[in-house]
């Protein structure tokens, strides 16, 4: 699939008319940021084109897809509780030239430094009725102990996210303080999570579609399961030091790229 961007904006000219100050400020006292309008509507369709494109097959992406909510039985026949598709962008190598990732870059440059480069992206999608939650986590408990752990990750809404379909929780400040304790959210499962955590610690930050939030690795974060009648999709992209991704790189780990088998395996040694 050929990949035509009509933004009007080039991300420079885009990111000129955001407030700096601002941004840096919400990251460093929250651990996340909301940011409004990130897509216009023009490349809000071709970005939703694509990921039904992704969803449905069209494009075959199997290799990298997963059901993250597979700890529990299914609420869908032949549909994941949670898809996961990891690396959209090895599958269409002019979506890291389009507006989601050049913008959500230049956001990083200024939030965890001038050295934030690209590290990986994914898609997690909860269909309708799926009613499967992501668990209260840190990224970090995912990741290998880095020398250096400034992150952030991406999460932008291509429906409109909602409390009662799955927008992301976060609690605030929680990227100040230590990791708390994860486990497997059951035996023998990718998915981590952590006990010490609940909704009442934490707040829903609800988006239209077309905007995004973006946390650090180390700020506690979680989704309710999809309860309504349409779709939540998100588009992910992770950004950190340029060493600290070759460092991962040099360490044999690569967020599932080559195989979610080893970067499972490398994490937890």
């Amino acid at each position: 699939m050929d990949v035509n961007w009509k933004t009007t904006e080039t991300a420079g000219e885009w990111f000129a008319k955001q407030d700096k100050d601002d941004l840096r400020k919400q990251f460093s006292d929250n651990g996340y940021v909301v940011v409004h309008n990130l897509l216009d509507n023009d490349s809000l369709e071709i970005y939703q084109e694509i990921y039904d494109k992704l969803l449905s097959g069209e494009i075959d992406a199997s290799k990298h897809r997963h059901d993250l909510g597979s700890h529990e039985k299914r609420k869908v026949v032949d549909q994941e509780n949670v898809c996961q598709i990891m690396w959209p962008s090895v599958y269409l190598p002019g979506l890291a030239q389009g507006p989601l990732h050049q913008r959500t870059k230049a956001i990083a440059n200024v939030i965890i430094g001038e050295d934030a480069e690209f590290d990986f992206d994914m898609l997690i999608a909860k269909s309708p009725h799926t009613e499967t939650g992501t668990p209260w986590h840190q990224d970090e408990s995912y990741w290998p102990d880095m020398p250096d752990k400034r992150a952030v990750s991406f999460w932008c809404a291509m429906d409109d996210a909602t409390v009662e379909n799955g927008c992301m929780w976060f609690v605030s400040g929680s990227h100040k303080r230590p990791l708390r304790t994860h486990r497997p959210v059951k035996v023998g499962h990718h998915i981590r999570m952590t006990d010490d955590c609940s909704e009442a610690e934490g707040q829903p930050q609800p988006i239209p579609a077309g905007s995004c939030t973006g946390h650090h690795g180390r700020t506690l974060h979680y989704t309710r399961g999809n309860s309504t009648d349409r779709w939540r999709r998100a588009f992910i992209v992770n950004y950190r030091p340029k060493d600290m991704v070759a460092w991962e790189r040099e360490h044999n780990f690569d967020h599932g790229k080559e195989s979610m088998e080893s970067a499972i395996e490398e994490v937890h040694k």
